[in-house]
C-alpha cells in the first residue's frame, strides 16, 4: 500500500517558483497512486506560485505518456483546466497548461477556445510562455484540422520574427507540419522535448 503524501507540502519544496524540488518524486508517486491525481490537479490553484508551478510542471511529466487510467482522470478536469488556461497568471503553469491540454480528447469547439487564449500569448514576456504556445496551437491542428492553415501561417511568421527560441520551434513544427500527409509524425503530438 501507498504510503500517505501530502502532496502540498512536497510541492512546497524548491528555492524559488522556477525550481523543480521533488517534482519527479510526485511523479512517481501519482503513477503508483493515481487516485491522488485530483489533489495534485487541485494544486494548480494554489496561493503560492511555487506550489502551482511545481503542480503544473508535475501534470505535465504526468500525462507525457499517462495510462489509460491516468488519462481518464485528467480528462475529467478538462473543462476547470481550459478555464485556469485563461485565467493563469504564474508563467510555469501557462506553459505547463499549453503543453497538456493539447493531449486531452478536444472537440472542435474546446479547441478553437484554447487557441484563442493562446494567441493572445504572443505579448507574453516570457519567450517560453510564447513558445509553447506556438508548439500548442501546432498540436491542436491534429484534434482541427481546419486550423491548419491559419497555425502554418502564424509558425511562418514567428520563425521569421519571433524570439530566438520561437524562430527554432517554428522551424521544427513547419518542418513535421508540412510534410505530406502520410509521411507526417505518427504521434499523438508533436513533443515540446523532441
Amino acid at each position: 500500500m501507498a504510503a500517505k503524501v501530502d502532496l502540498r507540502a512536497e510541492l512546497a519544496v524548491g528555492r524559488c517558483a522556477w525550481d523543480c524540488g521533488r517534482v519527479p518524486e510526485v511523479v512517481e508517486w501519482i503513477a503508483e497512486a493515481p487516485r491522488r491525481l485530483p489533489g495534485l490537479i487541485e494544486l494548480l490553484w494554489d496561493d503560492d506560485p511555487g506550489v502551482a508551478s511545481r503542480a503544473a510542471d508535475a501534470l505535465e511529466r504526468v500525462t507525457r505518456e499517462a495510462s489509460a487510467g491516468l488519462r481518464r482522470v485528467v480528462e475529467e478536469y478538462k473543462a476547470e483546466l481550459i478555464g485556469l488556461l485563461a485565467d493563469a497568471t504564474v508563467a510555469k503553469v501557462r506553459w505547463n497548461l499549453a503543453l497538456i491540454l493539447p493531449r486531452m480528447t478536444l472537440t472542435v469547439a474546446e479547441c478553437r477556445r484554447i487557441r484563442a487564449v493562446l494567441a493572445t500569448w504572443g505579448e507574453d514576456k516570457s519567450s517560453i510562455v510564447k513558445t509553447t504556445a506556438l508548439h500548442a496551437m501546432a498540436d491542436l491542428t491534429r484534434q482541427d484540422p481546419a486550423c491548419l492553415p491559419e497555425v502554418l501561417d502564424l509558425l511562418r511568421v514567428s520563425g521569421r520574427s519571433g524570439t530566438p527560441a520561437m524562430r527554432a520551434r517554428s522551424r521544427i513544427l513547419l518542418k513535421a507540419l508540412e510534410k505530406p500527409e502520410g509521411k507526417r509524425q505518427q504521434r499523438g503530438s508533436l513533443h515540446m522535448f523532441d
